[in-house]
């Protein structure tokens, strides 16, 4: 029998959420089931996957949720770690589901499990000096200020659409469950874990876990636990079969193959990777990379399984 090869790949929030005509839960589970027909093609490959997963536009709905329900009922509004909790039951629930019911049709014998994941960050990370990822609703000025001073809230005006929250987006710095998730993993199940990038835990010093409100990227989270379970591959599935240079540019470059080199240079470069979406992206797999991981794909979810056949993708290497 030949050595299991393990791959953790992370799934955009556009593996969920099609566009804004499609986006309630029946959506949702959709696009899951498209999402998860391309993974179990992996796992007929004779892979065996820990799935990591966004949950931006899914926090944003229990957010906004919670703050209609505060105005119009009274009702009190939900913590933004618990937000991240209820997200990785919620997503975890539909790529579960839709997995293992693909992998039965198959006949793979594989079981599917989701882990509530919290994952720990630095109370001194620069990100917290510093908080700047919008969430939830907008609100006017006096509501905000009221927010600020009530409830230790950033505000920020918002490009002159009314004001939001910010808060900080830290390094993940340790996976709580890490050796739950590593057990299953050598029995062969598959694992979705770090949900939205993990629940933000500090450890205050006395040994005990606490929520803070905070973002951590997925990408950064799904980084770490590839390095932690030596991963033979880290996937980051995204909305673009392959990355390019000079982007929507005259001079623009579809890449099939970039050392870890050629990436930290075009990062460097400052000219093709967008801020908000590859960027970040590309960071992580460099972490993955210089921390020992062997090669890392970026394609979009319905090409995962020609990618892993060398037909499409963006392969990075050391």
């Amino acid at each position: 029998m030949a050595e299991q090869k393990l791959a953790v790949v992370a799934i955009g929030g556009n593996s969920l959420i099609k566009d804004k005509t499609h986006q309630t839960v029946e959506d949702q589970y959709e696009a899951a089931r498209e999402t998860t027909f391309h993974i179990a093609d992996m796992i007929e490959q004779g892979w065996d996957v820990a799935i990591g997963h966004g949950n931006g536009p899914q926090v944003g709905f229990i957010l906004r949720r919670s703050e209609i329900a505060a105005k119009a009922e009274g009702m009190h509004e939900v913590p933004l770690d618990v937000c991240g909790a209820d997200t990785q039951g919620a997503i975890g629930y539909a790529l579960q589901q839709t997995l293992q019911n693909e992998l039965y049709q198959r006949g793979v014998k594989k079981k599917v499990v989701t882990v509530i994941t919290q994952v720990l960050v630095d109370r001194e990370d620069p990100a917290f000096k510093n908080p700047s990822k919008p969430i939830g609703g907008f609100m006017d000025e006096p509501e905000a200020r009221r927010r600020e001073t009530e409830q230790d809230w950033t505000v920020v005006e918002d490009a002159g659409r009314g004001w939001r929250r910010v808060v900080a987006s830290p390094l993940p710095k340790e996976i709580v469950e890490l050796e739950t998730v590593e057990t299953l993993l050598e029995r062969g199940i598959i694992t979705i874990t770090v949900g939205g990038g993990g629940i933000p835990v500090i450890d205050p010093g006395d040994g005990n876990y606490r929520g803070i409100a905070a973002v951590i990227d997925k990408d950064f989270a799904s980084s770490l636990l590839a390095q932690k379970v030596n991963a033979d591959l880290f996937v980051i599935s995204t909305a673009v079969e392959k990355v390019a240079i000079n982007f929507g540019k005259p001079d623009e470059k579809w890449l099939d193959k970039m050392t870890l080199a050629e990436a930290k240079q075009y990062l460097a470069e400052g000219t093709h990777f967008a801020k908000g979406s590859m960027a970040p992206k590309i960071e992580a797999i460099i972490w993955f990379l210089e921390n020992g991981g062997k090669q890392a794909l970026i394609t979009d979810p319905e090409n995962i399984g020609r990618a892993l056949k060398g037909e499409t993708g963006t392969w990075i290497v050391p």
